[in-house]
C-alpha cells in the first residue's frame, strides 16, 4: 500500500461520516455548521498521524541480510530503492553475492540460470506511516561479491547514493534515479565496462580512478556538465581517453539528465 493511500483513505471516510450523520439531522440538533470542522479535523487527524509515527518509529527495523551465492560464477543484481541513503561497495563474504543492513527490510527473489545468479532487491511492500519524515529509517548499506563478473540495474527515487564499485568486477551498470543526489564510483580492474546513467532532478558524480580510460557521452536539459578534459579530451561530442582504445581497464558512460549537474573526474 503506498504511504500516503491509508491517510488520505481514513479522511475521506471520516468525512463521508460526518456528512452522513449531517444528513440524518445529527448536527443540526447541535445547531454545528460541519463545513467549519472540515479543515481542523484534517489538520488534528494529520497531527494525530505524525505523531503516531513517532511512537512507532522503531518498530521499522534495519535487517542484515546475507544473500547466498549459491556457487553461481556470474550475478545480475536488480534492485529498486526509494527514499533514504543508499551505500553500495565490496565487502560481501567469499559465498556470498550480498550481505548488509537493510532499513525497512529487503524483500528479494532470486533465480539460477546456468553459472548466473539472478537477483531482485526491493523494499517489502509495507506501510509505515512515520516514515514521511524519516528517510534514516530507509537507509541501506551493503557489500558485493568481488571474485566475479557483475551486472547491476539500479533504480532509486529521493535518495542519497554512493556507489563505490572500485574493487568489484562490475561489467555493466544502468542506474536510473530521481530527485538524488549520487556518487559512482567505476572499477579499477574490471576490464571493459558499459555504464548507462538515466537521471531527472539529480547531482551526478562520476569517478575514474587512475589507470582507466574513458569514453563518455554526457548530456542534459537544464544542467550543467563538468568533464575533466586534461583526462578525457573533448573530441567533437564525446569525452575520451588519448589511449583508450588500447587500454586494458576502461569505461564507456552515457549519461542523460534531466535538471541537475554531472561532474565527471
Amino acid at each position: 500500500m503506498r504511504r500516503g493511500s491509508f491517510f488520505w483513505g481514513s479522511i475521506l471516510v471520516l468525512i463521508g461520516l460526518i456528512y452522513l450523520l449531517d444528513t440524518m439531522g445529527v448536527f443540526r440538533n447541535l445547531n454545528i455548521n460541519i463545513w467549519s470542522l472540515i479543515w481542523p479535523i484534517i489538520l488534528i487527524a494529520f497531527g494525530l498521524w505524525m505523531l503516531f509515527g513517532t511512537v512507532l518509529r522503531g518498530s521499522t527495523k534495519t535487517e542484515h541480510v546475507n544473500i547466498s551465492l549459491e556457487g553461481a560464477s556470474s550475478a545480475r543484481l536488480r534492485l529498486v530503492h526509494g527514499a533514504g541513503r543508499l551505500r553500495i561497495n565490496a565487502g560481501a563474504g567469499p559465498g556470498d553475492l550480498v550481505e548488509g543492513d537493510f532499513g525497512g527490510g529487503l524483500e528479494s527473489k532470486t533465480r539460477r540460470e546456468g553459472d548466473n545468479l539472478d537477483v531482485t532487491m526491493r523494499m517489502p511492500d509495507q506501510f509505515y506511516p512515520w516514515i514521511w519524515g524519516s528517510g534514516s529509517l530507509l537507509d541501506w548499506t551493503f557489500g558485493l561479491n568481488c571474485d566475479i563478473p557483475l551486472s547491476l540495474d539500479i533504480k532509486t527515487g529521493a535518495s542519497e547514493t554512493s556507489i563505490d564499485l572500485t574493487d568489484l568486477q562490475v561489467k555493466d551498470l544502468k542506474l536510473q534515479t530521481g530527485a538524488s543526489s549520487t556518487t559512482v564510483t567505476l572499477p579499477v580492474k574490471a576490464g571493459y565496462t558499459r555504464v548507462d546513467i538515466e537521471s531527472g532532478v539529480a547531482s551526478t558524480n562520476i569517478r575514474l580512478p587512475s589507470g582507466v580510460a574513458a569514453r563518455i557521452s554526457a548530456h542534459g536539459g537544464l544542467s550543467s556538465i563538468n568533464v575533466d578534459t586534461t583526462r578525457f579530451p573533448r573530441q567533437g561530442d564525446l569525452y575520451q581517453s588519448s589511449d583508450y582504445d588500447s587500454a586494458s581497464n576502461k569505461v564507456e558512460v552515457k549519461i542523460q539528465t534531466g535538471v541537475g549537474s554531472i561532474d565527471i573526474r
